[in-house]
């Protein structure tokens, strides 16, 4: 598929009485301009259908409509991997996700287009709110970074790629089935005679299939941030998923997926394997389960690109990279947890004294 020249004037929309850029605002629903304080409502917004699942084999393929799929400029961060589009007339940057400082590049990124999309719920100051409370709970982080963090360095409002899978899967599956029953036995004790109850299974085989339709299997898209912290924001509520629009992103960056497809799609199947392992447990029945094989059949698998709203801090404090993510839905926080050294010194000895002082009454007492 050759490149395209991409057109960025789409995530771009000038205000209509001062020429600035609007920006989507989570708190108004609508387009806002920071400079003059006019608003707009959206435009061209399509009506709110079930949004579309594309075919998995044929996007495998290369094989996908020419209409869903799309040609942008991104940036390419030396040192987390991330890829932020941007637009024509930027030249420099620094990533949101590690605040490296980053040159961007001029290449092209050819990409599906994501098919939906859950607007930001949470502006920039709440996020900020929610992180320094966040923060505020951690005993034992440095005071240092918790004041860097509140003098209001300005948070990156990230658009961050995801797919959602559906599929038919049908399992065929050996086991056995477990019953526990109880037998009472004379045993000796100390030279005495005495009864015990003593508990046994009692496994009988079995076999059978078990069917699941899944929806909407949720697969991070993205190497940029570690996905212990990006897995703890959820959940998300797809079912408020709006048709992708790109006044959604006036304001914000949009980052592209560096997992690819079947990467993704890997993901999913072990995320699916786990819940057929459940039906397969409930299936067999009885006291206890065991399973010997799983035979699973995939069939109809879709998928969907989506984009979830996550506002991103990346703080350097003492030549360390700190990241924290906020869901742009919930306000929920995860991040890196820092730690105070004196912080810790201090609580141990506030320990040590306690425990002397505990010591030193139980020994009056006696």
């Amino acid at each position: 598929m050759a490149p395209q020249t991409p057109d960025r004037q789409e995530h771009r929309f000038p205000c209509d009485q001062c020429g600035a850029d609007f920006r989507f605002s989570p708190e108004k629903g609508m387009l806002v301009c920071d400079h003059c304080g006019n608003t707009a409502p959206m435009v061209d917004r399509p009506a709110a259908p079930a949004i579309a699942e594309l075919d998995f084999n044929a996007a495998l393929n290369h094989q996908l409509p020419e209409a869903e799929t799309e040609t942008t400029r991104v940036l390419n961060c030396p040192n987390c991997g991330a890829q932020v589009e941007f637009d024509g007339v930027t030249h420099a940057k620094e990533c949101p996700f590690c605040a490296t400082p980053v040159v961007t590049d001029t290449g092209l990124h050819r990409h599906i287009k994501p098919r939906g999309l859950l607007p930001f719920g949470v502006d920039e100051n709440g996020a900020r709110v929610a992180m320094n409370d966040w923060l505020g709970s951690l005993w034992f982080a440095p005071n240092g970074l918790q004041e860097y963090a509140r003098k209001g360095r300005k948070m990156q409002g990230v658009y961050v790629p995801y797919f959602t899978y559906d599929a038919d899967t049908k399992t065929r599956y050996t086991g056995a089935r477990g019953t526990v029953y109880h037998e009472t036995r004379r045993v000796m004790v100390n030279g005495k005679s005495e009864t015990r109850t003593v508990q046994k299974v009692r496994w009988t085989p079995v076999s059978g299939r078990v069917a699941r339709w899944f929806d909407d299997v949720l697969v991070l898209a993205s190497k940029s941030l570690p996905q212990k912290y990006t897995d703890a924001l959820e959940p998300w509520d797809l079912s408020a998923l709006e048709p992708y629009s790109p006044e959604f992103l006036a304001g914000f960056r949009a980052e592209g997926y560096t997992v690819a497809l079947d990467e993704g799609f890997e993901t999913a199947r072990i995320k699916m394997s786990r819940v057929i392992e459940r039906d397969v447990k409930f299936d067999i029945g009885g006291d206890r389960q065991r399973i010997s094989n799983m035979d699973t059949q995939v069939s109809g698998v879709t998928f969907k690109h989506v984009l979830l709203p996550v506002w991103v801090a990346a703080y350097k404090y003492r030549d360390k990279t700190y990241r924290f993510v906020v869901n742009g839905r919930t306000g929920r926080v995860q991040g890196e947890r820092p730690y105070s050294a004196w912080k810790i010194t201090l609580a141990v000895i506030a320990g040590l004294i306690v425990a002397a002082g505990v010591g030193y009454l139980v020994a009056i007492n006696q």
